[in-house]
C-alpha cells in the first residue's frame, strides 16, 4: 500500500491525503486503484510554489498496516457505517497464530492506541504453531508430516480435532505433531464414549423387554435418586456445564477440552464401572436399574451437547440415537425438526441446540469430594496390590486408611454409603477408616521445609531448621501444624507455605502394604494376610471368571440360564472346597445357580461350552451345559430319554408328568422321579452337602 504523502524534492511542503475523494480534489485525479503503478503516476501542485508539482514518496506501508487497518478498512469508517463501527468496536475477540505477535496483533495494536487509546480486541486467542514430530517446521518438499487426508480417514477428522485443541498449541505453545496422538484420542476417549453409550442403548432395550414398558427420560427420577453415584454424576455434570460456560465466556478455551476429557473418564471407568451390575438389572432389581439408566441417559445427552462443537461428528451419531427417546421427537417427524429447533429430541441436528445451562439445585459439593476421596483409596489400594502381586480376583481382608483432617463429610461418606463401592472395587472384606485420635497408631507425621520459599529467609540457618523440623515426634508435628506454625532463632515460620507436611506409613508387621498420595495427605494400607478362606474366596473369583468367559465364547445373554459343571483332577476337590465356601457369592452371580460337579450332571444334558482353566494352581475343566430336568438314579432309557426333551421351565409349577412306555402308563413325580435341575435334585437329596 502506498504511503499517501505527497512532498517537493526539498521536502519544504508535504501533504497528507486523507481520503480518495481529498485526493481528487488536490489533483484533479479520481482514482479507483490505489495500487502503488497508479497512485505514483499522480501529482499535486505545490502552493508554496506555484508551478512547481508535489510527488508521492517512495515508501510504501508495510503488508501488516492493511491488516491492522482492518477494523476500520472492511467498513470504510469514517466515511460510511460510523455508528455500526462505533457499536461493535473493540472486537469482542481476534484469534490468530503466534508469529503473529510482531505482525497483525502488532499493527492492530499501534493502530487502534494512535486512533482511539485502545486495543482493537477484547480477548486475543493465540494460538501455537503445529510441527514435524522431529521439532522441524512441516515441510512438503521434507514430507516430514503425514498426510491429513490419511490421517481423517484412519482416525476421522473428530480425533484429529480433539487432538489439536487438547494440545499445547491452544497454549500458544508449539506441537510436535504425532500420529500416535490422534489414535490415543480414539483408544482413550472415543471408545470407551462410545462403549457407555452401547452399554446404556444395550441396557435400555434389555429393560423396556423386562419390563414391557417404553423408556421415557424423565428428570423427575434424575433429581429424585438417592444413589451416592447417581448423585456424584449428576453434581458433576452440572458443575461441568457451568464450568464450561464460565471458561467460554472468559475466553479460556485451553481449559475446556481438558475438563472434557477427564469428565469422559470418570463417566466411562467410574460410574459406569461401579454401576455395572445395577444398570444390568442384577442389582436392586428393575427400578434401581431404570434410576441408573435414567441418570446415565441424562449425563450423555449433556455431554453429547457440551462435546459438539469440538467433535461435531460422533456427536451427532449419538444425538442422532438418544433424540429418538424423547416425546418431542414425535414432532420432529411431522417435519418441525429445522423448523423450529428449541429442543433436544425435536432439533434435527445437535448443532440445532444450545449449550445446556446448568441445574444449580444438583450441584453437590458433598458428593463430589466424597467421590474424590473414594477414587483416591482405590487407586492406591490397586498400587499396594501391584506392588505385592496379589490378583484382584483374591480378596483382602481388610483396608485401613487414614485422610488428613477429613471433612464429616467424606468420614460419614466412606463409611456409610459408599463403603460397599470400596469393597468391590478392591475385593475386600472390610474398611476402617483411622480416627484422629488412633492416627499416632498407623502413621508419623513428617515436616519439611519448603526450601523455595525458605531459603532466602533462613540463608545459612536452613541446615538447623531443617534438622529441627525433620526431628519431630507426630504430636510435635501435629501441634506445629494446629498452632499455624513456630518460632525459630526470632523468625515466626508458617506451616501454610513454609512446611511441607506428609503423612508416612508406621504400623509395624510384614502383613501391611501401604501407599501414600504424593501430597502426603492419604495413607493407605492392605491386610496382605493369605489364609484358607482368602485363598478360597478367590478360587471362587477365579471360577466365576472362567464362567463368565465361557458365557461370553457361547454368545449368551445377560438373561440367559445354565447349569455349570465342573470336574478336578483325582484326589483334588480344590473348587468344589472354594464352592462350598462361598455359596452366596455364586448364588447372587448367577441367578441362584450353583456349579456342581460334572458327575452329577444327567447324561442328558447338553454343553454349551467347555473348557480347561487353571484355578488355584490346578487344572479345572468346567462346562456350561443347556437347563435339563434331572431323574432319579436309575431311570430307564426311555424314561430319560422322555425327560430331556422337556424343557424345565415349562414344568416348573408341574408336581407329575405322564409318560407311555412299550404301552404301560407311567407317572413321574416332581421330587421323587425329576427335579427342575441337578442342584433341585442335589439339595432334596442331601447328596452334596454345600447345595
Amino acid at each position: 500500500t502506498p504511503i499517501p504523502i505527497w512532498c517537493s524534492e526539498s521536502m519544504d511542503e508535504v501533504v497528507c491525503v486523507g481520503s480518495v475523494e481529498e485526493l481528487f480534489e488536490l489533483s484533479g485525479v479520481r482514482v479507483t486503484d490505489l495500487h502503488k503503478d497508479v497512485v505514483d503516476e499522480i501529482t499535486i501542485p505545490s502552493k508554496k510554489n506555484p508551478g512547481t508539482q508535489l510527488r508521492r514518496v517512495e515508501e510504501v506501508f508495510d503488508c501488516w498496516f492493511e491488516s491492522g487497518s482492518m477494523p476500520y478498512a472492511q467498513m470504510h469508517y469514517p466515511f460510511e457505517n460510523k455508528e455500526k463501527f462505533e457499536g461493535g468496536f473493540p472486537a469482542d475477540f481476534i484469534a490468530e497464530g503466534l508469529d503473529q505477535t510482531r505482525g497483525w496483533f502488532y499493527t492492530l495494536m499501534v493502530l487502534s492506541t494512535a486512533l482511539f487509546d485502545k486495543p482493537a480486541f477484547k480477548n486475543l486467542i493465540v494460538n501455537g504453531l503445529v510441527l514435524a514430530g522431529d521439532g522441524k517446521k512441516m515441510s512438503k518438499r521434507l514430507k516430514n508430516y503425514p498426510d491429513p487426508n490419511v490421517v481423517i480417514s484412519k482416525y476421522g477428522a473428530d480425533a484429529l480435532r480433539m487432538y489439536l485443541i487438547n494440545s499445547p498449541v491452544v497454549r500458544a505453545e508449539s506441537l510436535k505433531f504425532q500420529e500416535s496422538g490422534v489414535l490415543g484420542v480414539v483408544k482413550e476417549v472415543f471408545l470407551p464414549l462410545y462403549n457407555a453409550f452401547r452399554f446404556f442403548v444395550q441396557n435400555m432395550e434389555r429393560w423396556e423387554s423386562n419390563s414391557g414398558s417404553n423408556f421415557v427420560p424423565s428428570l423427575d427420577k434424575v433429581r429424585g435418586t438417592a444413589n451416592p453415584t447417581d448423585v456424584w454424576i449428576s453434581a458433576a455434570t452440572q458443575g461441568l456445564i457451568k464450568f464450561v460456560h464460565e471458561e467460554m465466556k472468559a475466553y479460556r478455551l485451553y481449559t475446556v477440552m481438558p475438563a472434557l476429557v477427564r469428565f469422559v473418564t470418570q463417566l466411562t471407568n467410574w460410574y459406569v464401572r461401579l454401576n455395572r451390575d445395577r444398570l444390568k438389572g442384577l442389582e436392586g432389581g428393575e427400578t434401581e436399574s431404570e434410576t441408573g439408566l435414567q441418570v446415565l441417559y441424562d449425563v450423555l445427552l449433556d455431554v453429547t451437547i457440551l462435546m459438539a462443537p469440538f467433535t461435531p461428528f460422533i456427536t451427532e451419531f449419538f444425538y442422532q440415537h438418544l433424540r429418538k427417546l424423547q416425546p418431542s421427537y414425535e414432532q420432529a417427524q411431522s417435519g418441525g425438526g429445522s423448523s423450529n429447533p428449541v429442543m433436544p429430541g425435536k432439533s434435527d441436528s445437535v448443532h440445532f441446540l444450545n449449550l445446556p445451562t446448568y441445574d444449580e439445585s444438583r450441584l453437590n459439593e458433598n458428593a463430589v469430594e466424597a467421590m474424590e476421596a473414594l477414587q483416591v483409596i482405590v487407586e492406591n489400594g490397586r498400587t499396594n496390590r501391584e506392588k505385592r502381586t496379589i490378583s484382584l480376583r483374591t480378596p483382602i481382608k481388610c483396608i485401613t486408611v487414614i485422610l488428613r483432617n477429613p471433612t464429616a463429610n467424606v468420614v460419614e461418606s466412606l463409611n456409610g454409603p459408599l463403603k460397599g463401592y470400596i469393597l468391590s472395587e478392591l475385593n475386600a472384606w472390610d474398611l476402617v477408616i483411622v480416627p484422629k485420635e488412633k492416627e499416632h497408631e498407623w502413621v508419623t507425621l513428617a515436616l519439611t521445609p519448603n526450601f523455595n520459599i525458605l531459603g532466602r529467609k533462613l540463608g545459612k540457618k536452613m541446615k538447623d531448621f531443617k534438622t529441627l523440623v525433620t526431628s519431630m515426634s507426630h504430636a510435635d508435628a501435629i501441634a506445629c501444624l494446629e498452632n499455624g506454625g513456630l518460632d525459630f532463632e526470632g523468625l515466626t515460620i508458617s506451616a501454610k507455605d513454609e512446611l511441607i507436611s506428609k503423612l508416612t506409613f508406621s504400623k509395624e508387621g510384614d502383613q501391611w502394604e501401604s501407599t501414600s498420595t504424593p501430597e502426603g495427605d492419604v495413607v493407605v494400607a492392605i491386610d496382605c494376610t493369605q489364609d484358607e478362606a482368602i485363598l478360597s474366596a478367590g478360587r471362587s473369583r477365579e471360577l466365576i471368571n472362567a464362567i463368565q468367559q465361557l458365557r461370553k465364547a457361547a454368545g449368551l445373554d445377560l438373561g440367559d440360564k445354565v447349569e455349570v459343571f465342573f470336574e478336578e483332577s483325582d484326589g483334588i476337590n480344590m473348587v468344589e472346597s472354594a464352592v462350598s465356601s462361598n455359596v452366596k457369592l455364586f448364588e447372587a452371580k448367577f441367578q441362584g445357580a450353583l456349579p456342581v460337579p460334572k458327575k452329577f450332571a444327567p447324561s442328558w444334558s447338553v454343553v454349551l461350552r467347555s473348557d480347561t482353566t487353571e484355578i488355584g494352581g490346578s487344572k479345572v475343566e468346567v462346562s456350561i451345559c443347556r437347563p435339563a430336568l434331572a431323574g432319579r438314579c436309575g431311570v430307564s432309557d426311555a424314561v430319560g430319554y422322555f425327560l430331556s426333551t422337556i424343557e424345565p421351565s415349562s414344568v416348573m409349577d408341574q408336581s407329575t408328568l405322564s409318560i407311555t412306555v412299550d404301552g404301560k402308563d407311567i407317572t413321574l413325580k416332581q421330587g421323587e422321579d425329576f427335579w427342575v435341575n441337578s442342584v433341585a435334585k442335589l439339595r432334596a437329596t442331601g447328596a452334596l452337602a454345600y447345595v
